[in-house]
């Protein structure tokens, strides 16, 4: 079940309201400029199925968003509890940062707590299955995918070069609840 748990950003220890009817989560995060939505595949995915079987199975949506948007790249980025380097690779996205463009992700599989950072309030979007996720760029935010990671996601870039943060340094990220595995 997707989550939004918001917070002001000196209050981390209680959300002022938690959402978790897709509507709702989607019309309070619309507000902010971020869009989530639900996708369903329009072919069955095979468990531990590829990038090119991932991205067949969405094709009409991914072509939308990129004629739409712009999106010039497009991949799947797949973890799992048993991966040698999930604690480094956690530990990359779990400062504070923002991107020269959006973030756009969409949980194929499993679930990840995105947090964004805008104004004086925290958005804290636990994603999953079947969630896309848009950030608009130069929004600060982080994203934690737990101790024991477990996602297929497919991320849609406007930068050919993929994932580009620029850290803020403010350690806010620290301060706020984690994805609990």
């Amino acid at each position: 079940m997707s989550v939004l748990s918001v917070y002001h950003e000196n209050s981390p220890e209680q959300p002022l309201k938690v959402l978790t009817h897709i509507e709702d989560i989607a019309a309070t995060l619309g507000e902010v400029g971020v869009q989530l939505e639900r996708w369903d595949a329009s072919a069955p995915i095979a468990a531990g199925a590829g990038q090119e079987a991932v991205l067949a199975a969405y094709r009409p949506q991914i072509d939308k968003l990129m004629s739409e948007r712009g999106y010039v790249t497009v991949d799947v980025i797949s973890l799992s509890g048993d991966h040698p380097q999930k604690a480094e690779l956690r530990a990359r996205f779990l400062d504070e940062h923002r991107h020269a463009e959006d973030e756009v992700r969409f949980f194929v599989a499993g679930r990840g707590l995105f947090t964004l950072h805008i104004e004086d309030m925290v958005y804290a979007v636990l994603c999953e299955k079947n969630d896309l996720i848009s950030v608009p760029a130069a929004t600060r935010h982080w994203f934690d995918m737990g101790e024991n990671p477990h996602f297929v996601a497919i991320r849609l870039f406007n930068n050919p070069e993929g994932w580009v943060a620029q850290f803020t340094g403010d350690d806010i990220a620290s301060r706020f609840p984690r994805l609990e595995d």
